[in-house]
């Protein structure tokens, strides 16, 4: 049966990749595999459409910055083909140099790429150390023919999938052995087991391929490397008998070339406006990395046990009544509270809950606030409006379970931990301990029940916010530390909210207890997690003092409650 008919490996059985691989090269149609040199240049590979890989003995040794000279060790060049592939489904023939030693070593060698869902090796017949085949080529010694046939053997009688591919590289035409040498080395390769047989070229015309493969005859399947005579039509190829073309190290060149180009032109100009238009976003690498997987995974085996909002709108346009000697010239959320700034301790808190996605609303000063792991959006009119029209700056934000914070904030970790994990469509944060507590926050709560700290559990939900306490009225129970929780079906019903509000004249004086107001109006339940101190709000000059202590870890009687760090 003539090398090159496909039935040698039947369609019904072609599905592993060592299979695949053989099919391609004994198919009657002109395949081509594509180089790569780690993962991600083998999805990059796979999406372009190929089907298969180059493992490139010259890109793998470059991406780790050594010479094409056996000097990266075959170990290395093995896990790091675990890397590739991982990442593709696409079967990978190694280019196996001259098999890293003797024939004991093509033993070793082939059934450790067979551990790794490797398809298929080619090994050269060149001694070892190899150097590569454009540098001198002519003055490289060749293997002895029955020594090299002796590690093709070896290799064959090594492998256990009988789909498993030896490429035979002949050498002959580089080192000026002339064509009759590498016919008769060829041949014999072929009669030594080898699956396919590679024909080296340097000249820059395809002369010597094409006269090789005339009188080759089709005697087995033909593999070729067309890096010097890559001008030549590839049909050429196809009316010449050609199996498989290798397109050998056309990825990591161009690598090569982008990141030189890139990295001068930063260290140049000391911008990165001049780039950064011109290379790939962070989310295209994210995506070439199988990031969205991970998150649904996440979603899948983690569960609400460790779940966090996905975003959290911190509410930051105000400079600050009473702070005018400290707020100058930064914004309130800037000011040092036990030597970070008040936003700071918010993002951190945040991120330890992994809500990530943190949208900081600025206004006064708004070119002071340090966006370091932030996105900023500007209230352009925070001197004529309040938090409501804050908030609908950072609406769009609200496509994650969201929590929105006051921006003068700290607090114990297990304030926020409860609160992101709350079932409820909206939740909110209620200080239960005494009026003495936090002066100057002004938003008093009354709720459905009573703080009672024996009946841990119960669900109590918000009536309603207010700045002052209604005279000869119910007392209230708390007072709303300026943190809610909004997820699931809450995101569209605040949404919805506080896009009718803003039709209202008055829209531009409301603040955030007007919202909770409106939704509860609505006949919305909103969740109350109470607490009993553990927090500090920045208000004037005394919560700025006692902020600071509460950071430090530094309590004393009348700051909190005997009883109280039991809660945290």
């Amino acid at each position: 049966m003539n090398a090159r008919e496909p039935a040698l490996v039947p369609a019904a059985v072609a599905t592993s990749r060592s299979a695949r691989l053989r099919r391609m090269l004994t198919s009657n149609e002109l395949e081509f595999l594509m180089e790569a040199h780690n993962g991600l240049s083998a999805r990059i590979a796979r999406e372009a459409g190929f089907k298969a890989i180059w493992g490139s003995g010259l890109s793998i040794s470059a991406q780790f910055g050594v010479r094409d000279n056996n000097e990266a060790s075959w170990t290395q060049v093995v896990d790091n083909l675990e890397f590739m592939a991982d990442a593709s489904d696409l079967p990978i023939l190694l280019d196996g140099d001259t098999g890293y030693g003797n024939f004991n070593n093509v033993r070793r060698l082939v059934r450790k790429l067979e551990q790794r869902g490797i398809a298929g090796v080619c090994i050269e017949d060149k001694q070892f150390p190899k150097t590569n085949s454009f540098i001198k080529g002519e003055a490289q010694p060749l293997a002895d023919i029955d020594e090299f046939c002796g590690k093709i053997k070896a290799g064959k009688d090594s492998q256990t999938d009988e789909h498993f591919s030896i490429v035979a590289r002949v050498e002959a035409l580089i080192a000026g052995w002339g064509m009759d040498e590498a016919l008769k080395r060829a041949e014999a390769y072929r009669q030594a087991g080898a699956d396919a047989i590679l024909i080296h070229s340097k000249l820059s015309k395809p002369d010597e391929i094409l006269t090789f493969a005339r009188e080759w005859a089709g005697r087995g399947p033909l593999v070729i490397v067309p890096t010097k005579y890559y001008s030549t039509p590839t049909e050429v190829f196809r009316k010449a008998g050609i199996s498989t073309v290798i397109w050998a190290n056309h990825q990591i060149r161009a690598a090569v070339s982008a990141m030189q180009a890139v990295t001068r032109t930063i260290y140049e100009t000391q911008t990165l406006v001049d780039v950064e238009d011109r290379i790939a976003t962070v989310n295209e690498i994210f995506r070439l990395q199988d990031a969205d997987e991970y998150s649904e995974a996440e979603d899948r085996y983690l569960g609400a046990t460790s779940r966090g909002a996905g975003s959290a709108i911190v509410l930051a346009a105000s400079r600050g009544s009473g702070l005018d000697a400290y707020t100058e010239d930064k914004p309130k959320v800037m000011l040092p509270v036990a030597g970070k700034p008040l936003l700071r301790w918010l993002v951190d808190a945040f991120k330890q809950q992994s809500v990530n996605d943190i949208t900081v609303v600025g206004g006064y000063k708004a070119d002071a606030i340090d966006t370091a792991g932030i996105k900023l959006v500007r209230n352009e009119r925070f001197a004529q409006t309040n938090e409501l029209a804050s908030l609908a700056c950072a609406v769009g934000a609200l496509d994650n379970d969201t929590v929105i914070s006051y921006g003068d904030l700290v607090f114990r970790s297990y304030i926020l931990r409860d609160l992101v994990e709350s079932e409820a469509d909206f939740s909110v944060v209620v200080d239960s301990s005494p009026e003495s507590e936090n002066k100057s926050t002004r938003d008093f709560a009354w709720c459905s029940a009573a703080d009672e700290r024996d009946l841990f559990g119960n669900k109590v939900f918000l009536a309603r916010v207010a700045s002052e306490p209604a005279a000869n009225g119910a007392a209230p129970h708390g007072r709303w530390i300026g943190l809610v929780n909004v997820r699931g079906a809450g995101r569209a019903k605040l949404a919805k909210k506080l896009a009718q509000l803003q039709a209202r004249a008055d829209f531009d004086t409301l603040d955030m207890p007007a919202l909770l107001n409106a939704l509860i109006a609505d006949g919305e339940k909103i969740e109350v997690q109470y607490v009993h101190g553990h927090w500090r709000g920045v208000n004037d000059l005394e919560d700025f003092r006692r902020a600071g202590d509460f950071a430090q870890g530094v309590y004393t009687h009348a700051q909190t409650p005997v009883g109280a760090e039991g809660q945290a």
